[in-house]
């Protein structure tokens, strides 16, 4: 792959951006009604998406390395991957959305468009390129069947 900055570190750069945003630009902060509840149930669905997906890929014995994707040993398909191919950086991006919800500021949004495009350009792309040259039609398939966020 191209780039091999770990998207767990991009993450943590984005939480980091968001924090000093809502901490040096307090007058974007908004009102967020039912804050609490709000970055309960989309923090806990980040979280759960991020176990659960990174558990199919143990259970089909294949690599969770985001920076060495050539190494995977085949396409995992079932279980969320029905639905998103990339349930992982769901995750970490309904996590990411829970901790601007928290913040209360307008300007965090940013934030979250930031890291997803980010992640589209360079990390998804990268990482399809790697796959299809890895698997060519058969992961070629699955890109036509499942969508790439939701």
């Amino acid at each position: 792959m191209r780039l091999k900055i770990p998207p767990a570190i991009v993450f943590l750069v984005h939480v980091l951006l968001v924090w000093l945003v809502a901490e040096y630009l307090p007058q974007t902060q908004i009102e967020v009604p039912g804050r609490l509840a709000l970055v309960q149930v989309i923090g806990t669905a980040g979280v759960v998406l991020g176990v659960v997906a990174a558990g199919l890929f143990r259970r089909a014995g294949t690599t969770l390395d985001p920076v060495g994707v050539e190494k995977a040993s085949k396409i995992v398909d079932s279980g969320l991957y029905r639905f998103t191919r990339n349930p992982m950086y769901l995750g970490l991006t309904l996590i990411l959305l829970a901790w601007v919800i928290w913040k209360s500021n307008g300007l965090g949004i940013l934030g979250v468009i930031s890291f997803v495009w980010y992640i589209n350009e360079f990390q998804i792309k990268p990482e399809e390129e790697a796959l299809t040259e890895k698997f060519g039609e058969e992961y070629e398939q699955y890109k036509r069947r499942v969508r790439r966020w939701i």
